[in-house]
């Protein structure tokens, strides 16, 4: 197949994409903030914990591909941690009994269930990173609901909106204008344009909420935010998109039409929700 067919494939492609992700987000998005703003703590802890064993669950099948009870002990890990934070996390001792726990499971693990000697050590500390990473990262989603009063929902919003918005400006910026490659060993079609685009996205989905849904955030504080925000957010995207290029696999799952999988859709969100709760716990 010629170059040109090849490109005029992929410019069909894009289209169509584009509109299942639009598709998506359209079903998704209301329905997930009528359960943030109108449904008990409860059920949204269970909705995140169920996030959470979906996204754990292609975490530990890239990382630990064919070893099915590896897979499900690393899902468990994650919804322990997801657990723990949620119940005992403002306890510093559950935190250290964390922290020193898990490294001795992924040990035990690797031990149990050995496999390939090559792959061993990478596979235990997959176990050790992987709760941390994702049941961390999504607990940080429900404490903010928790945690944050009356803004709760509010600085769940505004996690969201920075990473939507940032993948969004990044996708037309990059479309549009990319010609610089990012970081191409890691993510090809990422360009540098897109990066400054992404940023802009997030200051703006900041500013909405200092404006709109969260006017207890100051202005000067939105921008700051928007900007550390963004940056970081894409780190977790391309950290990401590391994992995956590492493995050899193109997403994370199928599981969202249009999207991948689950890490695909929470990659930056996962570093939004920590920075927003630490926001919350120590600046606001």
């Amino acid at each position: 197949m010629s170059a040109d067919k090849t490109k005029e494939g992929e410019q069909k492609k894009a289209p169509s994409n584009l509109v299942m992700r639009l598709l998506t987000a359209a079903v998704a998005a209301p329905l997930i903030l009528l359960l943030l703003y109108l449904g008990p703590l409860w059920a949204w802890y269970a909705f995140i914990a169920a996030a959470t064993a979906v996204g754990a669950a292609e975490l530990f099948g890239m990382t630990h591909e064919g070893d099915r009870v590896a897979q499900l002990t690393g899902v468990l890990f994650c919804e322990a941690v997801l657990g723990v934070l949620f119940w005992f996390g403002l306890d510093a001792r559950a935190v250290v009994a964390l922290v020193v726990l898990l490294p001795l499971a992924a040990q035990l693990l690797a031990l149990w269930r050995l496999g390939e000697m090559e792959t061993a050590a990478l596979r235990m500390m997959a176990t050790v990173f992987g709760p941390i990473y994702v049941g961390g990262g999504m607990a940080c989603i429900v404490l903010l609901k928790r945690d944050g009063g009356a803004d709760g929902p509010g600085f769940v919003l505004l996690s969201l909106m920075l990473s939507w918005l940032s993948d969004t400006g990044a996708y037309f910026a990059g479309r549009f204008f990319g010609k610089r490659k990012l970081y191409e060993a890691v993510s090809p079609k990422k360009t540098l344009e897109g990066s400054f685009g992404g940023l802009a996205g997030s200051v703006g989905g900041a500013l909405l909420g200092s404006f709109f849904y969260l006017r207890s955030l100051p202005v000067l504080h939105a921008i700051g935010f928007g900007i550390v925000a963004g940056f970081l957010g894409q780190l977790g995207d391309l950290g990401e998109s590391l994992l995956k290029r590492s493995v050899g696999v193109k997403d994370s799952g199928g599981i969202v039409p249009g999207h991948g999988g689950i890490l695909d859709r929470v990659d930056a969100l996962l570093v939004t929700a920590t920075l927003s709760y630490l926001y919350v716990l120590f600046i606001r």
